[in-house]
């Protein structure tokens, strides 16, 4: 059965997986909902997320230096949208909004960027030979 558009995916696992697996939906949402929670706190905490039959996920160091600056580039911008006297209420209200969300980002990923990357290949780390 495909998955209907008008569901998310998270409601079609739970749609699907109750009647095969004889438990309530609410037990299968709270199952998901506590697996994608734990999933975020790895990630939070660690380079890589593998999940069993699924795949890996990895951090990019990269990818986050670039991703910060276009966070602090947003933020300048944002910044200088609220200097100017002649926007309305309502924009400066959706601006401060924008703005406090790119700073939360920026916040979680600062310390992401300035800890050392360890190697994550699974080698350990070789002895110099004399």
């Amino acid at each position: 059965m495909d998955k209907p558009q008008s569901l998310s995916m998270r409601e079609y696992l739970v749609r699907m997986l109750a009647p095969k697996l004889l438990l309530s939906e609410k037990v299968i949402d709270q199952v998901i909902v506590h697996q994608f929670n734990e999933a975020n706190k790895a990630l939070a905490s660690n380079y890589s997320l593998e999940i069993s039959g699924f795949g890996k996920f990895l951090f990019n160091h990269k990818k986050a230096v670039k991703r910060m600056e276009t966070l602090l580039s947003k933020e300048r911008m944002f910044k200088s949208i609220l200097e100017r006297e002649d926007i309305s209420e309502q924009k400066r209200e959706s601006t401060l909004n924008k703005l406090n969300n790119n700073t939360i980002a920026i916040e979680q990923l600062k310390p992401r960027i300035n800890e050392t990357v360890r190697d994550l290949r699974g080698l350990e780390e070789q002895t110099p030979t004399s």
